[in-house]
């Protein structure tokens, strides 16, 4: 009896112990997964108030927030359906409760939705759902297989016309002249583009497993670089020769600042990133996604100082 009791319960304890390593193993992973993408976010916030100042349009600091929700939403659903080369790119999200991230994800969304929905912006706000999904999955029409991944640049082309269209859309909401909002579009558009692009340099490996024909993949970083520094100098000179003619708000700290870090880290993170440092990892935060922070945080330093 009592080798029987022993053995329940050395089984008992053993299956005990399997379930806590399982429940509490995946809470590291989670919240990783849930913290991913909230400088993202952040920084999408910020982008549509630096687009409203350059619009000369009444900020909406609810709809900044709602812009800054419907990114985190997004970027955590993505990562949520875990790609395959996500599951090779960003491993330290392995293991994480996708369902918890999924239950952010919509609540942050439909938080997002109902804000913009309130200032008439629901095809705005579900654009980038849209996108997102049209992206990762496409969509079967009988024979016709609708995709957008995969094709060589389409993922950065995909990325900077949706959240142009995303930031310039909530931003230039009401305004009757088309001109400056097609301007900062094209800024916001090229910008992201080259965001995700160098993005893709730590990423080579996974991209080439799932498939995905990036461009430093394609086309060699050399290549890609120099691309990004001629989209870099074509939107910086048509959004200054914007202010000059008065098409947008005489903003020149957000010009020079985008201008300049823009060069900096294109120049400095286009190489081999694959192997990258917590020092390399910080650097590229702080001049790709804490751009926006910086420039607010600029900008408010010298209006005081005036």
């Amino acid at each position: 009896m009592n080798t029987s009791n022993n053995f329940y319960g050395n089984y008992t304890r053993k299956k005990n112990l399997s379930i806590e390593k399982e429940h509490y193993g995946n809470i590291l992973p989670t919240i990783n997964m849930l913290k991913s993408s909230l400088l993202v976010s952040i920084s999408g916030a910020l982008r549509v108030y630096i687009a409203s100042l350059l619009l000369l349009a009444q900020t909406s600091i609810s709809n900044c927030v709602a812009g800054g929700l419907i990114v985190y939403a997004v970027y955590t659903l993505d990562r949520a359906l875990e790609s395959t080369e996500d599951s090779i790119n960003r491993s330290e999200l392995n293991g994480a409760n996708k369902k918890i991230a999924l239950l952010f994800s919509l609540v942050a969304f439909l938080l997002g939705f109902y804000i913009l929905s309130n200032s008439g912006l629901i095809v705005i706000a579900l654009i980038p759902l849209i996108t997102g999904y049209l992206y990762s999955k496409g969509i079967n029409l009988g024979k016709l297989n609708l995709k957008l991944k995969g094709g060589l640049g389409i993922k950065n082309l995909v990325v900077g016309l949706t959240w142009g269209t995303f930031i310039t859309g909530i931003a230039g909401n009401g305004i009757e002249n088309y001109l400056p909002v097609l301007i900062v579009f094209f800024y916001y558009a090229s910008k992201l583009f080259i965001n995700s692009t160098i993005y893709d340099f730590k990423d080579v490996k996974g991209d080439l497993m799932a498939g995905i024909k990036t461009l430093p993949v394609s086309l060699g970083k050399k290549n890609t670089r120099e691309l990004l520094l001629a989209l870099h100098m074509i939107s910086h000179s048509l959004i200054a020769t914007a202010i000059i003619m008065k098409l947008i708000a005489f903003e020149p700290l957000i010009v020079l600042y985008s201008f300049f870090i823009g060069l900096v880290y294109i120049i400095r993170l286009t190489h081999d990133r694959e192997n990258e440092t917590t020092r390399g990892k910080i650097e590229r935060l702080f001049l790709v996604d804490g751009e926006s922070g910086s420039i607010i945080s600029l900008r408010a330093v010298i209006g005081s100082m005036g």
